[in-house]
C-alpha cells in the first residue's frame, strides 16, 4: 500500500513540478498575476483598507502606495491577530502563528492560513519532482526519509490559536502527506525529548529497507543525527535485535506504548548491522542505509563548511537544497543535486529586490523579478498571503543565473550578519570563506567556530574561537591563525586596509571538545526549537562565548601586548 502511495505521490510531484517549468517562461505574467489576486483578495482587510490595495490595477501602482514597513509596524496588527481578531492582515483565517527561532534576535510571529499552507505545499511537492527527476537521472530513486524535527507546539493564544515553530505548524497540518515518507511512525517526533526523539527515529529507519534519505533544515543538525547514531549504535542494535525500546529514553508513557506495538524483533537487521559495526568500528549512514540516495537541507551561506564534514558520513551522496524558506515565506525552490542555485518561486510570493546600492535608503527603489543581473547580490522582499507586503526578510542573495526567465538565486547571509572593530564589515560569507579554505589546507576538521570580538581592545581584535572535531589536532596554531589572517585581508579589502592600522593582531583561541554542544543546550534553554538550532559564525555578542573553556589562547609575532 505504501509503495503505491509512494508511486501516486510521484506522479503528482511530477505533474506540478512540470506545470511550474512552463510558468517559468512566464515569469513577469506570472508575478503580476498573482500580485493581483492577492491584493483583490485582501482588499477588504484593515490593512487592505488602510493602503486601498483594491484600487491597485498595475505593479507601479503597488509600489507608489504600499511602503516598504520593519516587523514592529505589524506588531499592533498581530496581536489583535492573536487575541482572535478576523480580517486583520488576512483575509482567510489564521490557523497557526508560527515563532521565529529567535536564534539571531527578538522572536516574531508570523500568521498561517490554510492558503499560506497550500501555497507551501505547492512549492514542496514541486521541489519533490525537480529531486525525482534529479535522482532519476543518476539510476536513483526516491524513498523513505529519515526526519526527526518535532511536532510539538507550544501552546494557544487565548482565542484559541495553536502557535509554535514553523516545523511543527507544517507537519501537524500536513500531517497525512508527511508521514507517507517518513521512514519511523509518525508519533516517534511528537517525543518531547531531543535524545529519545533521535534515537527513536534512527531505531525505527535502520529497520526501514526502503529508507532513501534523510532530511533536515540545516546541515549541523544532519552532522547532530550522525552524532547520534554513532552514539546509540550499540544500544540502537540491541533493541532491533529484540524489538524494544531502551527504558532509559525519556519517553512520555503512552507514546512508548503505541511506538512499542509498531516494533517487532529483527535479529537479522541486527546482526547485518552489528557485523558493520565491529568491522568498521563505527556505524554511519552511509554504512548503515546501503540505498541511501540523498541527504535535503539548507545550502548555500555558512553550509559549505559543515558539508566538508559529509564525505565522513554519506561518502558521495548527494545533497539537495529542497527549498529555500523561512518562517515568513517560502522564496526558492532547488531544481538539482549538490547545486547551491535555486528558482524563484514564483507563484509562492510576490518578490522584489533591493540593489546594493539602496540598502541604506529608508524606501528604497526595487527591481522586479525580470530586472535583476547575474552576479548581482541583493536583499530580497515578499509580498504573501501570510499578510507581510512588501517584507525586508533581512537575507542577501546573488542572482547566479536564469532558469528560463525566473532568477535563479544563492542565499549567501543575513543583512546584518557582519562584525566590524572599525568599518570593514566582515561578513558570514567572508569568515566562511576562510575557514573553509584553512580546513583543507591544514587537512583539518573543525566542529564549528565563531569569530568575535575582544572586550578590552580598541579598536577591537578579531577572535578566532574555534572548536576541533572529534580525533583531530593542529600541530602549529600560530601558522593557522596566521593564515586565517591572510585569507580574510584576501576575501574582504576593507579588513586588509584596516588590520594595517588601526585593527589589532587576531588571536586564535582553540575552545574544549564539547564547548559548541554546550552553546546548543543554551540556545535550547533560551527556547529556540532543537529542529531550528543555528548559530553565528560571526558575533558582537561578547557574551556568545562566556564562559566556555579555553585550551590554548595563540598570539601571532606581532602582537606583543602582555594583557
Amino acid at each position: 500500500m505504501v509503495n503505491l502511495v509512494l508511486s501516486a505521490l510521484n506522479a503528482v510531484t511530477s505533474v506540478t513540478k512540470a506545470n511550474f517549468v512552463r510558468k517559468t517562461r512566464r515569469t513577469a505574467e506570472v508575478q503580476e498575476r498573482f500580485l493581483m489576486n492577492l491584493l483583490q483578495a485582501h482588499q477588504n482587510t484593515e490593512f487592505g483598507r488602510k493602503y486601498q490595495v483594491g484600487e491597485i490595477k498595475t505593479v507601479a501602482c503597488f509600489r507608489e502606495r504600499v511602503p516598504i514597513l520593519p516587523y514592529g509596524s505589524y506588531e499592533p496588527y498581530l496581536e489583535r491577530i492573536a487575541q482572535g481578531e478576523q480580517n486583520i492582515l488576512t483575509a482567510d483565517p489564521v490557523v497557526y502563528l508560527t515563532l521565529t527561532s529567535g536564534s539571531t534576535g527578538k522572536k516574531k510571529m508570523i500568521p498561517t492560513t490554510r492558503r499560506s499552507q497550500n501555497i507551501t505545499r505547492q512549492a514542496t511537492l514541486t521541489s519533490m519532482g525537480f529531486l525525482t527527476a534529479a535522482l532519476h537521472s543518476r539510476g536513483q530513486q526516491f524513498g523513505k526519509i529519515l526526519l526527526t524535527n518535532s511536532t510539538q507546539q507550544w501552546g494557544r493564544t487565548n482565542a484559541g490559536i495553536p502557535y509554535g515553530p514553523a516545523s511543527a505548524g507544517v507537519l501537524n497540518m500536513d500531517k497525512w502527506l508527511y508521514e507517507q515518507f517518513f521512514a519511523q511512525p509518525y508519533e516517534a517526533l511528537q517525543v518531547a525529548d531531543s535524545p529519545a526523539r533521535h534515537y527513536l527515529a534512527l531505531l525505527f529507519a535502520l529497520q526501514e529497507p526502503l529508507m532513501r534519505g534523510m532530511l533536515a533544515n540545516f546541515p549541523m543538525l544532519i552532522l547532530r543525527t550522525c552524532n547520534y547514531l554513532e552514539q546509540f549504535a550499540a544500544d540502537l542494535i540491541r533493541d532491533i535485535e529484540k524489538g524494544t525500546i531502551a527504558d532509559w529514553l525519556e519517553v512520555e508513557p503512552e507514546l512508548r506504548l503505541k511506538l512499542e506495538r509498531c516494533l517487532s524483533a529483527n535479529p537479522v537487521r541486527a546482526n547485518e548491522l552489528r557485523e558493520i559495526l565491529q568491522s568498521e568500528g563505527k556505524l554511519t549512514p552511509y554504512l548503515a542505509w546501503s540505498n541511501l540516495s540523498f541527504v535535503a537541507c539548507a545550502r548555500g551561506g555558512t553550509s559549505d563548511f559543515y558539508f566538508q564534514r559529509f564525505p565522513t558520513y554519506f561518502g558521495n551522496t548527494p545533497v539537495f537544497g529542497a527549498v529555500f524558506s523561512s518562517a515568513e515565506g517560502m522564496f526558492s525552490i532547488y531544481h538539482e543535486l549538490d547545486d547551491d542555485s535555486s528558482i524563484l518561486a514564483l507563484e509562492s510570493g510576490f518578490f522584489e529586490f533591493i540593489p546594493q546600492d539602496q540598502w541604506q535608503e529608508e524606501q528604497p527603489k526595487t527591481l522586479l523579478a525580470t530586472e535583476v543581473r547575474s552576479g548581482e547580490r541583493y536583499r530580497i522582499l515578499t509580498t504573501s498571503y501570510n499578510g507581510f507586503y512588501r517584507y525586508d526578510i533581512g537575507d542577501v542573495i546573488e542572482v547566479v543565473g536564469f532558469y528560463e526567465q525566473a532568477p535563479l538565486i544563492v542565499f549567501r547571509h543575513r543583512q546584518g550578519g557582519l562584525i566590524s572593530s572599525t568599518t570593514e564589515k566582515t561578513t558570514e560569507a567572508h569568515a566562511t570563506q576562510v575557514m573553509q579554505a584553512v580546513q583543507q589546507e591544514f587537512g583539518l576538521l573543525l566542529e564549528d567556530f565563531c569569530i568575535t570580538l575582544s572586550e578590552n581592545d580598541f579598536p577591537a581584535r578579531y577572535l578566532v574561537n574555534i572548536e576541533l572535531a572529534n580525533g583531530y589536532t593542529l600541530k602549529d596554531p600560530q601558522i593557522f591563525l596566521e593564515e586565517c589572517d591572510r585569507k580574510l585581508q584576501a576575501a574582504n579589502t576593507h579588513y586588509e586596509i584596516s588590520r594595517k592600522d588601526p585593527i589589532p593582531p587576531p588571536r586564535l583561541r582553540i575552545l574544549a571538545p564539547g564547548s559548541f554542544t554546550i552553546l546548543r543546550q543554551r540556545q535550547i534553554e533560551r527556547g529556540v526549537p532543537d529542529s531550528q538550532l543555528k548559530f553565528p559564525h560571526i558575533s558582537e555578542d561578547r557574551n556568545f562565548l562566556a564562559e566556555l573553556e579555553i585550551e590554548q589562547e595563540v598570539r601571532l609575532p606581532e602582537d606583543r601586548d602582555s594583557g
